[in-house]
């Protein structure tokens, strides 16, 4: 049964209906839009035509392309996607963006085959675009076979508006050698490699952009335009003319007419594109005559109120010389232009008819965490349904989540079949169905008799954010710490009761109860170690002075003990220090800072943005720490641009709302500058006074400064180490923030923490130093990572190479020819202008600011302004942009000479790029003689792997390893570190602090993890048919072990379901076992080992079992007897897995006391 077997949802014949007619089509109150819509294209199919939608909120668009493809599987769906930049923006749209836009114009345009609905929202429909015959025109096709000028294709390309470079990395660009031609279409997600024999194509394959390895052959490809308009010397005469004539005075003061002259497009020049073309287009123009238009919202409310928000921002920028904007009707057509393109096509809208309780009918069926029945309105809803003779299909956002819905429904007594899609159903006749689908809301279907409940009933969510937070959870830092699926062969590992040994994988065994995973650990004198993968918690990555040559342990010989016990001996003093400090700290009672939850609510939504996840939790750590009145001293550390300065924004308020002064600590002037400005912008509605102290400020500045921090009546000063000068006298200081604190001396920072006792201090770094990171694992210092990324984030692609003069003019022109700016450090000042000279002569297009320390600093600031502003599109600079300002249009940093920074260095200035969401890369580029330090390759290597997003904490765990971990309180304690391993030396350390706040000896025989063995005499691992990539596996099996709730177990159960489908046997079993691991120890259960006829349970030596709970159970249990003081065995088994998991739960929930 598919769709075309369900009675229509509109009865009406579309087809009756001719060019400029509109209608309304009623549809029933609660039935689905999208199933509608799907409906109707499949009719316009059949004859073929097409079904444009138009959307008034942007969102419906993104929805509606999910919604649609599920109902109607076979249909071609394709969105127009918006630009997503503001009108007038000084950025360009996203490569791949526009590579889908070029997609959908072109299939618009070439018969109805393959594209039978388009979907975009109203501001975008509204768009001028380029003539239909530019796309047309400027499209290639290339098979096997066909005869090839290898100079014809070059210039063909670059006319279309390709970029030629060494190494293809990005779609619109292509390279040459010799026969052998590389080049990524606008329109493809994969690049192509041509191979020339003679002038003829020999092959066609796609290739890997990472590897760059050919992969399988294709029958033919087709090169789309590289831009939206043409970049042909013809194209650029004429948009010159069209320049002058359009915009009064001399054209040579605006940068956009000398850039297009010299031949690169700068940033937001599509905001110019009716210049390119005699004439625009409009989305009509690509419309085959019998396309019919569904209007969904009011989409003449939206342009309305796009068109005058426009006017407004083009009003302010008209007279810009720089950049003269268009007026917005040059731009996008008005809404009366608009509806009359439409005028040539059948133009219809919904409007919902029926009972208005269908609306109210999918309300109350959410699930209930706190009942005893968690499903139990679901239960209630799905009878009332079935006894209505109607089914319900239940709609999961992932394979994964259905999965733990399943469960979920399983457990609580809900019977269901699950489905594969929506025709499955349809052919089904279960009364109640579970299914994954992109589905956003639930709905109503009367015929036949259908309700579709999505987890925004389910969870009383709303629909859009509950799916974005689902999908992305905060970062664990003990999971970083420890984490091993980054090991490689040959890295030193510790294991908690064997040592210090060398990983040398995962392997396979055949045991008695079937296949095994496990992993192998190399120790002295050739002894190897396999660990159960249910183990891996004991395991961790060795960060200690030199992993290189860690210190190997010898099995069964004392050495790990001997080791473990002079560390402990260490650990004990150490703990009484810290505890001291502890001790201190709690004394100190700091200040209760009041919270107007209105007034907090209020400045939140001056962010424009929705925070992510570990964003959410830092935010909440800093609140809880002002408000429970202990002395706040917390690190903040976030990758750069992660959102670290909306955490200081919030705490700020609150401190200024309960009448508290705030003082922020910049390292550089212009960053002082740069928070000066974000703070006035979001404090702008507020009564509140900031002031900025720095070398920019005149002397009167500076006085009148002074007074109103004196007299109270500043509330913020924002400024350099002058805040710490004794001039600065506050008369209240309530919150002290350091900005990017690895760049203050121990000096500058000890001057902060006796400017006032009870100051709550709040640090803000994206690599914190290895000493107040490892201050701040060991519980000295509160501590929150921002890792997650915010939305269209691109990881920064980072490259090691030799400096070649072809590599640094390919890597600057290719970010010159898409409108974006280069950073080139040369960290030499007698030497830069030089270079300068240099870069002149390589890359005449550049226009090229030098910026360095020795510069006064007047001039430093003009020209980073001059930068800014996009007056200079080349920063030919030292080490002095580290702390710099935030340049969205920055995407390329070159750095000469990275061999000789620091691992921190190179991570704050590969930071400095990939500030919007385009792609950006980072150049390391090393000796032509290739002479390194071995250490200088170690950090080289370890940015190069680390380039993800959110590496700066990552980052400085290596560089915990390459320099040593060092000491917390003193030098002596770096011996016990190397010989144990940071990563235990401070497990010891947290449990050692544990005990004496208990007021107990630390005892360092008992082990430090608890750890149960669940023996199910079954294969419970990954398969590798199922995840083959060996670190993956490693990784979830970290994940899993070293899980502490149910929800950890979920979560990448979720995961591995999301990613490799739906978990086998031996998949499901290890996840079970694992929940079953965290009851256990909870009880103090060290092992349990169930087999076919007996299960034996052997405790701790103390352990939560309920006395009373184990007498009731030998009383209700005839098999059940005791083994002695720590053993239970019961004579029966289970003739299966799941008989013997069924078995040990029940065990288990006999022992739990009552309220467990």
């Amino acid at each position: 049964m598919s769709n075309s077997a369900i009675p229509d949802l509109i009865s009406e014949d579309i087809f009756r209906f001719g060019p400029g007619d509109r209608y309304a089509l009623p549809i029933g109150t609660a039935a689905p839009d999208a199933l509608a819509l799907s409906q109707m294209a499949e009719k316009c199919r059949a004859r073929h035509e097409r079904l444009l939608v138009i959307c008034a909120d942007p969102l419906d668009a993104v929805r509606l392309g999910q919604e649609i493809p599920w109902f109607s599987p076979e249909l071609g769906v394709r969105s127009l996607p918006d630009w997503e930049t503001l009108p007038y923006d000084v950025l360009s749209p996203q490569e791949d963006i526009v590579s889908e836009r070029l997609e959908t114009l072109y299939r618009m345009t070439s018969g109805t085959k393959g594209l039978d609905v388009v979907i975009a929202s109203a501001v975008t429909a509204a768009q001028r675009m380029a003539p239909v015959a530019y796309v047309g025109a400027n499209t290639f096709f290339f098979r096997p076979g066909d005869t090839l000028s290898v100079e014809g294709l070059r210039s063909n390309l670059a006319a279309a508006g390709y970029a030629g470079v060494k190494q293809v990395l990005a779609a619109g660009e292509f390279a040459v050698r010799g026969s052998i031609i590389d080049v990524f279409p606008m329109g493809s997600d994969r690049p192509f490699r041509l191979d020339l024999f003679d002038d003829e194509i020999e092959s066609i394959r796609w290739f890997d952009v990472e590897t760059q390895r050919s992969m399988e052959a294709v029958n033919e490809i087709r090169l789309l335009p590289g831009h939206e308009f043409p970049v042909t010397p013809e194209a650029v005469t004429g948009f010159r003319q069209r320049w002058r004539t359009r915009f009064a005075g001399d054209p040579g003061k605006s940068l956009v007419y000398r850039d297009i002259g010299n031949g690169v497009l700068p940033p937001g020049i599509e905001y110019y594109l009716p210049l390119f073309f005699e004439q625009t287009a409009t989305l009509a123009d690509y419309l085959s005559a019998g396309t019919r238009v569904v209007l969904v919202g009011d989409v003449q409310t939206a342009l309305a109120g796009f068109m005058k928000e426009t006017l407004s921002r083009q009003r302010m920028l008209e007279t810009d010389a720089d950049r003269p904007a268009m007026k917005p009707e040059e731009l996008w057509l008005t809404p009366e232009a608009f509806f009359t393109s439409l005028s040539k096509f059948a133009r219809f809208t919904f409007r919902r008819e029926g009972a208005p309780e269908d609306a109210l009918a999918l309300k109350g069926v959410a699930v209930d965490r706190k009942s005893q029945n968690p499903v139990s309105n679901l239960i209630a809803f799905t009878t009332t349904e079935k006894t209505r003779g109607r089914r319900t299909l239940i709609v999961a956002t992932s394979v994964g989540r259905m999965g733990t819905m399943g469960e979920l429904f399983r457990a609580s007594g809900l019977e269901f079949t699950e489905y594969e899609n929506w025709a499955d159903f349809l052919a089904g006749d279960a009364p109640v169905g579970l299914a994954a689908a992109p589905l956003f809301a639930g709905s109503l279907l009367e015929n036949p008799g259908t309700a579709i409940l999505t987890e925004t009933e389910l969870y009383a969510a709303s629909p859009r954010r509950s799916r974005l937070r689902r999908n992305r959870q905060s970062t664990n830092i003990e999971t970083i710490v420890r984490d091993v699926s980054e090991l490689k062969i040959g890295d030193a590992v510790v294991h908690l009761e064997h040592g210090i040994g060398r990983y040398q994988g995962l392997v396979h065994m055949d045991t008695p109860d079937g296949e095994a995973e496990l992993l192998r650990i190399d120790y002295k004198n050739e002894a190897k170690l396999f660990v159960p993968i249910a183990n891996l918690h004991l395991i961790s990555r060795y960060s200690g002075a030199d992993p290189e040559n860690a210190p190997l342990h010898a099995l069964g010989r004392g050495d790990w003990e001997k080791a473990r016990r002079k560390a402990a001996e260490q650990v004990r003093d150490t703990a009484a220090e810290l505890l001291h400090l502890y001790a201190l700290r709690e004394t100190r009672k700091g200040v209760v800072f009041p919270i107007d939850i209105s007034d907090y609510e209020a400045f939140c939504e001056g962010f424009a943005f929705d925070e992510t996840p570990d964003q959410a939790a830092a935010i909440g750590a800093v609140l809880n720490d002002m408000t429970t009145g202990k002395t706040m001293d917390r690190l903040v550390c976030g990758d750069v641009g992660f959102g670290k300065t909306e955490v200081a924004l919030r705490a700020a308020f609150v401190a200024v709302s309960a009448g508290r002064q705030v003082a922020v600590l910049c390292p550089t002037t212009l960053l002082a500058e740069q928070h000066a400005q974000t703070f006035r912008d979001r404090f702008a509605p507020w009564p509140v006074r900031l002031a900025e102290l720095s070398r920019f400020r005149t002397g009167k500045e500076t006085t009148k400064a002074l007074e109103g921090i004196a007299d109270g009546t500043v509330d913020i000063v924002i400024g350099t180490h002058k805040l710490l000068t004794d001039k600065v006298s506050f008369k209240r200081l309530g919150l002290v923030i350091i900005d990017e604190e690895h760049r203050f001396g121990v000096r500058q920072k000890e001057t902060l923490r006796k400017l006032r006792a009870e100051v709550d201090v709040l640090t803000l770094t994206a690599t914190p130093i290895p000493r107040t990171l490892s201050m701040s694992l060991e519980g000295i210092r509160d501590f929150s990572v921002i890792a997650t990324a915010p939305e269209r984030r691109l990881a920064v692609k980072t490259f090691v190479h030799a400096e070649e003069p072809g590599l640094i003019r390919e890597a600057v022109i290719r970010e010159l020819k898409r409108g974006g700016q280069v950073y080139f450090l040369h960290n030499e000042v007698e030497t830069i202008e030089n270079r300068r000279e240099q870069l002149a002569a390589l890359i005449p297009e550049a226009r090229i600011a030098v910026a360095h320390g020795q510069m006064s600093e007047r001039e430093l600031e003009h020209i980073m302004r001059e930068f800014y502003q996009q007056r200079y599109n080349l920063l030919l600079c030292t080490t002095i942009i580290e702390t710099g300002i935030d340049v969205p249009t920055a995407n390329t940093i070159i750095m000469q000479r990275a061999d000789k920074l620091g691992l921190a260095q190179l991570h704050q200035l590969r930071g400095r790029v990939g500030r919007s969401h385009h792609q950006a890369y980072a150049y390391l580029l090393t000796p032509p003689s290739g002479a390194t330090t071995k250490q200088a390759k170690q950090r080289l290597e370890a940015i190069q792997s680390l380039e993800e997003l959110g590496s700066g904490f990552y980052l400085a765990m290596h560089d915990l390893e390459i320099r040593g971990a060092g000491e917390v309180l003193g030098e002596h304690q770096s011996g016990e570190i190397a010989e144990v391993g940071f990563d235990l030396y401070s497990r010891m350390l947290a449990n050692a602090v544990k005990a004496l706040k208990r007021g107990e000896l630390p005892d360092f025989t008992e082990p430090l993890v608890p750890t149960t063995e669940i023996s199910l005499h079954a294969p419970a691992l990954l398969p590798s048919s199922y995840v083959s990539d060996v670190s993956q596996r490693l990784g979830f099996y970290k994940e899993l072990s070293s899980a502490t709730s149910v929800e950890d177990i979920i979560r990448t159960t979720e995961s591995l379901a999301d990613r490799y489908g739906k978990l086998p046997e031996a998949a499901q079993r290890l996840t079970q076992i694992h929940r079953l691991r965290l009851r256990c120890e909870a009880l103090g259960v060290r092992k349990i080992d169930c087999a076919d006829t007996a299960t034996v349970i052997t405790f701790t030596a103390r352990p939560a079992v309920e006395p009373m709970a184990l007498i009731r159970f030998l009383q209700s249990r005839k098999d059940a007897r005791m083994l002695g003081p720590d053993k239970l065995r019961i004579d029966s088994g289970g003739a299966t897995p799941e008989n013997r998991l069924a078995l040990v739960q029940t065990v288990l929930a006999a022992l739990e006391a009552p309220g467990r």
